[in-house]
């Protein structure tokens, strides 16, 4: 039997995903290094494949707590909430991680008040939820996604240190990169 709140979290990150990648188009021209990361890359990408082969997402979801279930549909929500806003509030000057713009602005109103990289909070909020509602295989996603997510945004801090050296240290030193108050 597929749980209801399973299906809702499985169709919330495909409507996220696919309005992602239209949103896309929209934004100012940039460069994506992606000899950079290859090597992060190749391995997260060998990881899931090899995890997706031994089913380790299939059957064995939380299904009979509806506590859980709830806490989880919240984070989720939250989650994609959080990175939707930031992305919104970025407007043009989005772009994939580790991405270099031409002209890149400095946006430190909104979620970008209290957190330097919002829309990786986010998403990884919403792995969060997805792992206590449904699989708690899904930490294994959430540990991979946050290593990935940590590895870009320092990768991101550099270039904008160099790019915006009179704004962006003193911006750095007074937000956090993922958790507000904490990290």
């Amino acid at each position: 039997m597929v749980h209801v709140v399973a299906a809702i979290i499985a169709v919330g990150w495909a409507v996220f995903w696919i309005g992602w990648l239209l949103a896309a188009a929209g934004t100012k021209r940039g460069r994506i290094n992606w000899g950079r990361a290859a090597g992060i890359r190749v391995v997260l990408a060998f990881v899931i494949v090899v995890l997706v082969r031994a089913k380790a997402f299939k059957g064995q979801g939380i299904t009979d707590d509806p506590a859980l279930e709830g806490i989880g549909l919240a984070l989720f929500v939250s989650g994609l909430a959080l990175a939707v806003w930031a992305r919104v509030h970025l407007g043009r000057n989005w772009g994939s991680p580790m991405s270099e713009k031409v002209d890149p602005e400095l946006v430190t109103t909104g979620p970008y008040g209290t957190i330097r990289h919002p829309i990786y909070s986010g998403i990884i909020l919403a792995m969060v939820g997805t792992a206590v509602a449904v699989n708690w295989y899904w930490l294994i996603a959430v540990g991979l996604a946050a290593t990935y997510f940590v590895y870009s945004a320092s990768m991101e801090e550099r270039y904008l240190v160099k790019r915006l050296p009179d704004s962006y240290p003193a911006y750095k030193r007074s937000t956090r990169m993922l958790v507000p108050f904490v990290f």
